[in-house]
């Protein structure tokens, strides 16, 4: 390893629903964060890895901060601020096709006490018109300096380049901390009911997303090297329950055959996955079942 080799945490927060998720799957080139057009989707830090030659950037993607409801966005809100604490740099990342609200205000407030370098990344800039974009930059550097201002469309790709080139500025020299063939410290477990979470969300009506949650039962890899994946789906509530599961099954056959390929996909072995639906009621306000959930 070069003596010029950087590395560095970077936390990419956000408003819910900017694009943060998308913005992490397409810097390192793999879908890890899951995306879904449903607010609040991710809830826990995820740290994705992206090898360069010469350095190693750790992407956390962190929940969206907002004003929490429940235990659950309680956990949510303070997982993003605790990381805030922990890196390098910060991506503040908002979505160029709405005006500066209240939501970005509130993040505003809480980078106002943070020393680290911020830069502000003005994604989806392939929606709007290109003479949109100076006048959205404007609104945030009236509110406050930024050490950097990067355009971006993270769905499209583009400008990523100058993003991570600007990251690097802000890197000191560093070790890699984990292996070039390693994207992501999150578990399979927890990345196979995070994939089954986002098919959930991508079927189901907006009642229902915040009250899913995935708990993988049992992973186990048979004589021909197929893998069994029992989950089991919870909601809150009996009504949620026939939503998730469809007429005729049809909604739960749906979930598990996009699940399953994009399992496949991360794993790369064939899977066999078992889906079952639960009813656990008000879990999202009971502190022992977001332990076992992993929210705690």
């Amino acid at each position: 390893m070069s003596d010029t080799f950087k590395s560095g945490f970077v936390a990419v927060i956000g408003r819910p629903n900017v694009g943060k998720s998308t913005l992490v799957n397409s810097l390192i080139g793999h879908k890890i964060a899951i995306m879904s057009d449903k607010p609040q989707t991710t809830r826990n830090k995820i740290l994705c890895i992206l090898n360069l030659d010469d350095a190693q950037i750790l992407f956390i993607d962190t929940p969206g901060i907002h004003k929490p409801r429940h235990k659950l966005g309680e956990y949510m809100v303070r997982t993003a601020e605790n990381t805030l604490r922990e890196v390098d740099v910060v991506l503040f990342v908002v979505d160029v096709t709405e005006e500066l609200g209240a939501g970005e205000r509130y993040i505003l407030e809480h980078l106002a006490a943070v020393s680290t370098p911020v830069v502000l990344v003005i994604n989806k800039i392939d929606k709007v018109a290109h003479s949109e974009v100076l006048p959205a930059i404007a609104r945030y550097t009236k509110e406050r300096e930024f050490a950097a201002v990067v355009p971006v469309s993270a769905e499209k790709k583009t400008n990523l380049e100058s993003l991570v080139a600007e990251i690097k500025q802000h890197l000191g020299p560093g070790p890699k901390y984990y292996p070039d063939d390693m994207i992501t410290d999150q578990p399979e477990r927890m990345l196979i009911a995070e994939l089954i979470r986002e098919k959930v969300l991508h079927f189901t009506r907006e009642e229902i997303p915040h009250a899913i949650a995935v708990d993988i039962e049992e992973i186990t890899v048979r004589s021909n090297d197929d893998l069994y994946v029992r989950a089991v789906i919870y909601v809150e509530r009996d009504s949620q329950k026939g939503i998730v599961i469809g007429a005729g099954g049809q909604v739960l056959k749906d979930v598990g055959r996009l699940a399953r390929l994009d399992i496949e996909n991360l794993l790369g072995s064939k899977a066999y996955l078992d889906l079952w639906v639960k009813v656990k009621k008000d879990w999202r306000n009971r502190s022992g079942v977001l332990k076992t959930f992993g929210y705690e």
